[in-house]
C-alpha cells in the first residue's frame, strides 16, 4: 500500500482533496474483519430540554407554612402555573382550564416531585421555572429529566470507527450525543469529488450537482455542468515524466473516491447491520462534485459554494435543498483569494456554516486555501491518543481539532479513519456486490466532516438555528483539552471536537441572573495559548481553565503593549478587590502559580489597567 497526499501535490486545477489514503479495503462482501457482539448500554442519558416535561423537582425553604403542606407545595406550582398562564386541555378541545399540579413524593433529602398534568414544551417549562425562582418560598427548581437507555449501533465495523467513541483518547464522544440528535432535518453539502452508489450511502444522499467545467478535470464528454454528483473516478495516467496527466513527474495516482468517505463521516446509514456509522445518520448530505482528474478549479468551487447554499448561479437550477452546513475537504497552496472568500461570505450572510480542512502539509495554515479564508471553521487533524497529527497543518487560522489519523499503518485501524468507498482503482465499479468498499484514510479532510456533522446535530434540535459566528464560538467553547501536550507553536485549535458536550450546551436554557451568577467565560485549555488580546482602561474579560488537583497550575499573560492586572478564583469570579490571587505588575507579564490546585474551574479576571493590546495568555498544568 502506498500514501498518496494529495494536498502537497500542486495540480493544474490548483485546489485537491485533503486526504493520505491507503488502497480500499474491501471488507462489504464478507466477513474479511472480526466482528464484535453489540456493545450493552451501560449508561443513561438526559432527554433534551426541548423534549419539555411533565414533572418537576421543587425545594421549598424550611420553616415556610408551604413547605410543611404536601397541598400547599403543589398549590405553590399551580399558582406559578396560573400567573404563567398555563392551560390543560379538555377533552379533545383546546387548553381552557388552568394546569393543575400535583404533588407525587418526597425525596431522600427533602425535595419534592410534583406533577404538572401533562408535558410542557420548551416555552411553556421555561415560563414556569421562571416564576418558581422569583417565588419566596422556593428555594430551587429543576426539571425532573426523563432518561434512557444510551444509544448503541449494530453495524458491523462500527467497533472499528474509535473516532466517535468518548472511551478513546482522541474520539469525538458522538455516542453520547445521538441520545439527544442524530442531524434530523439538515443538509451538508459536500463539495468534493462525487458519489457512486453504495448501500451504507445512498439512502442519505439527495440529488446533488456536477459543477466541473473541464471535461478533462470531469471525465464527461462535454465542459457543461449536469445534475447529479456522479464520480466518474479522479485516477490519472502517468510514469513519473513530463507528460503525465497532472503535470510534470506527477506520478500515476488511483481513484481516491475521497467524497464518499467524507460524506459517510457525516452521514453514513447507521444502525443497517452493514459497514460503520456516521456522526449525523439521520441527515442528508448534498454532494456537490467540484474535484475530478488532478483536482478542481477555484472558480468551480467557488461556484459550487454559492449554489449550495442558496445562491444563483447562472444556467444552473436554483438548489432546491439548500445546505445550512458545507464540508470542504480539499485546498490547494496560497492565501485565500477574493473569489473564494467572496463566495463564503456570501454563503455566511445566507446563514450556512463553512467547514474547511487545514491541510495536510505540516505547514502554517495561513498559506493555504480555503483554509485561511475569513468566515469559515478551519480544522485541523488530531490522532487515536488526541495528539497532533504530523501531517496537519498548524496556526493561530486553525480554529479545532477533529479525528484525522496519525497516518500509520502500524496502528490500523487506530491510525486511520475508516468510510465508504469503491473498489475500483479506476472508473467507479457499479457492481453491487463487487462494488461498494470501505477504505482507512487519514488526513485533515477526514476531520473536517466530523465537525460539519456536529453542527448538524446542533441544527436539528435547537428552536433557532445558530449563525455561523455563533456555531464556531459553541464548538469552541465545548471542545475538550488535548489529552497529551501540544506545542504552543504548532497549534490546531482549541483541543479536540466533543459533540455530546457540544450539543448539551446548545440546549442549555439561558442563564437566569435570579438564580445564579451568569458570567460567558471564555475557556482555555492546557498549553494552549490565546493570542490577540486587548481591552482598554477598566475592561474585564473573564476566562476559566478546568484544573486537576496535584499538579502545579500556572496562569500567564505576556507580549503586547498596555499594561493589564490578572486576578483569579476558584469556582467563583474574581475582581479587583474581591480574589483569591493577585498578579499586578507594571506592564503585561503577569504570572500566577499554583502549587496545589482544586479540581475544578478556575476563573480569571483580566482587567486592564490602562488600554492593551497584543497580548497573549495561557494556562499550564
Amino acid at each position: 500500500m502506498t500514501n498518496n497526499n494529495k494536498f502537497v501535490n500542486a495540480s493544474l486545477a490548483g485546489l485537491v482533496a485533503l486526504a493520505t489514503a491507503l488502497a480500499p479495503v474491501v471488507l462489504a462482501a464478507g466477513p474479511a474483519a472480526p466482528r464484535l457482539a453489540p456493545r450493552m448500554a451501560l449508561q443513561t442519558q438526559a432527554v433534551p430540554a426541548s423534549s419539555g416535561s411533565a414533572r418537576l423537582i421543587v425545594q421549598y425553604h424550611k420553616g415556610t407554612t408551604v413547605s410543611k403542606s404536601s397541598a400547599k407545595k403543589a398549590a405553590a406550582v399551580q399558582a406559578a402555573a396560573a400567573r404563567a398562564t398555563l392551560r390543560m386541555r379538555v377533552g379533545t378541545g383546546t387548553y381552557t382550564t388552568a394546569l393543575t399540579a400535583t404533588y407525587v413524593r418526597g425525596l431522600g433529602d427533602g425535595r419534592s416531585v410534583i406533577s404538572l398534568g401533562r408535558r410542557l414544551n420548551e416555552t411553556e417549562l421555561s415560563n414556569l421555572l421562571l416564576q418558581l425562582r422569583t417565588d419566596p418560598t422556593v428555594r430551587s427548581v429543576q426539571v425532573d429529566r426523563m432518561l434512557k437507555p444510551a444509544a448503541w449501533v449494530d453495524d458491523e465495523y462500527f467497533y472499528q470507527q474509535w473516532n466517535f467513541s468518548g472511551s478513546t483518547p482522541g474520539g469525538i464522544n458522538a455516542e453520547t450525543a445521538w441520545d439527544t440528535s442524530t442531524g434530523v432535518g439538515v443538509v451538508v453539502a459536500v463539495l468534493d469529488t462525487g458519489v457512486v452508489p453504495h448501500p451504507d450511502l445512498d439512502a442519505n444522499m439527495l440529488p446533488g450537482y456536477d459543477f466541473i467545467t473541464d471535461a478533462f478535470v470531469s471525465r464527461r464528454p462535454t465542459d457543461e455542468r449536469v445534475p447529479g454528483a456522479f464520480d466518474y473516478g479522479d485516477y490519472a495516467e502517468g510514469n513519473y515524466t513530463e507528460t503525465d496527466d497532472c503535470g510534470p513527474y506527477y506520478g500515476p495516482s488511483n481513484s481516491s473516491w475521497h467524497g464518499m468517505h467524507v460524506g459517510g463521516t457525516v452521514a453514513e446509514v447507521t444502525n443497517n447491520a452493514i459497514g460503520v456509522a456516521g456522526v449525523a445518520h439521520n441527515a442528508k448530505v448534498l454532494p456537490v462534485r467540484v474535484l475530478g482528474r488532478c483536482g478542481g478549479y477555484t472558480s468551480d468551487i467557488a461556484d459550487a459554494v454559492t449554489w449550495a447554499s442558496g445562491g444563483a448561479v447562472a444556467g444552473v437550477p436554483i438548489n432546491d435543498n439548500p445546505a445550512e452546513v458545507i464540508n470542504m475537504s480539499l485546498g490547494g497552496s496560497g492565501t485565500c483569494d477574493p473569489v473564494m472568500q467572496s463566495a463564503i461570505d456570501g454563503a455566511v450572510a445566507r446563514g450556512t456554516i463553512v467547514v474547511v480542512a487545514a491541510g495536510n502539509s505540516g505547514e502554517e495554515t495561513a498559506y493555504f486555501s480555503p483554509a485561511s479564508c475569513a468566515n469559515v471553521i478551519n480544522v485541523g487533524a488530531s490522532t487515536y491518543q488526541g495528539g497532533k497529527a504530523y501531517y496537519s497543518n498548524h496556526g493561530p487560522l486553525v480554529d479545532i481539532a477533529a479525528p484525522g489519523g496519525s497516518g500509520s499503518q502500524t496502528e490500523i485501524p487506530n491510525g486511520f479513519v475508516l468510510q465508504a468507498g469503491n473498489s475500483s482503482a479506476t472508473a467507479p465499479d457499479l457492481d453491487p456486490v463487487t462494488g461498494p468498499a470501505y477504505y482507512y484514510n487519514a488526513g485533515t479532510s477526514m476531520s473536517a466532516p466530523h465537525v460539519a456533522a456536529t453542527a448538524a446535530l446542533i441544527q436539528s434540535v435547537v428552536a433557532t438555528p445558530l449563525t455561523p459566528a455563533e456555531m464556531e464560538t459553541l464548538l469552541k467553547k465545548t471542545a475538550r483539552p488535548f489529552p497529551v501536550a501540544m506545542s504552543p507553536t504548532t497549534p490546531i485549535g482549541v483541543g479536540i471536537l466533543n459533540a455530546a458536550k457540544a450539543v448539551a450546551k446548545a440546549l442549555e436554557p439561558p442563564c437566569d441572573p435570579l438564580v445564579q451568577q451568569c458570567v460567558d467565560a471564555i475557556q482555555l485549555f492546557n498549553r494552549v495559548n490565546a493570542a490577540g488580546l486587548s481591552g482598554v482602561t477598566g475592561s474585564e474579560t473573564i476566562y476559566s481553565f478546568d484544573a486537576a488537583a496535584g499538579s502545579t497550575l500556572t496562569f500567564l499573560t505576556f507580549g503586547g503593549l498596555g499594561d493589564l492586572s490578572m486576578y483569579v478564583s476558584f469556582d467563583v469570579i474574581p475582581n479587583a478587590t474581591t480574589f483569591q490571587h493577585r498578579s499586578a505588575r507594571s506592564g503585561n507579564s503577569e504570572t500566577i502559580r499554583l502549587t496545589v490546585p482544586q479540581t475544578g474551574t478556575y476563573y480569571i479576571n483580566i482587567v486592564g489597567v490602562r488600554s492593551y493590546s497584543g497580548v497573549t495568555i495561557s494556562a499550564r498544568q
